[in-house]
């Protein structure tokens, strides 16, 4: 059930960061497009920890700062190397270590990669991410294990999560 409550806040939420109307015309269709639409996900059984894994917010809410610094940061960097003149970039394909156990957490640690500017995640194996640097700076910079670190450790492991909650 709470799975179900925390859905419709999101999903009000979402609609009226989207809409932005406050009118109370608009703010009843709203509420009435989330109910149903949170009717119709009940109905195929779909509300679940997997697809609303609301367990991992607090771990995700401390894990998108980081990641939009990073962003920032590599922006920059990228523009840097772009208006300097010379030999600024050096391509590297690197082999990292994957430290994450789970499918989830391996894929929020390759999209990570790929979100910042000038890096790419080429291959996600069991154990190890081919990435694609602009620059070695960059390549060292993952290489040394920092965002790998940050993918929160709640992420991992979700199998102590009751399904009926």
């Amino acid at each position: 059930m709470k799975h179900t409550i925390s859905l419709a806040a999101f999903l009000y939420i979402l609609w009226f960061g989207l809409s932005g109307h406050s009118e109370p015309l608009l703010l009843s269709l709203g509420i009435a497009s989330v109910v149903f639409t949170v009717y119709l996900a009940h109905r195929m059984d779909v509300i679940d920890h997997e697809s609303h894994p609301m367990h991992h917010l607090t771990s995700l809410l401390r894990f998108w700062p980081y990641l939009m610094v990073q962003i920032i940061k590599s922006n920059i960097d990228v523009i840097g190397r772009i208006l300097r003149r010379g030999r600024s970039i050096s391509p590297q394909m690197v082999d990292l270590p994957v430290p994450q156990r789970s499918d989830l957490g391996r894929v929020i640690y390759a999209n990570s990669i790929t979100l910042t500017p000038g890096t790419v995640s080429v291959h996600l194996g069991k154990d190890t991410i081919t990435v694609h640097a602009l620059s070695k700076q960059g390549a060292d910079d993952l290489g040394r294990g920092e965002m790998a670190s940050r993918v929160p450790d709640e992420i991992e492991d979700i199998s102590h999560v009751d399904r009926d909650q």
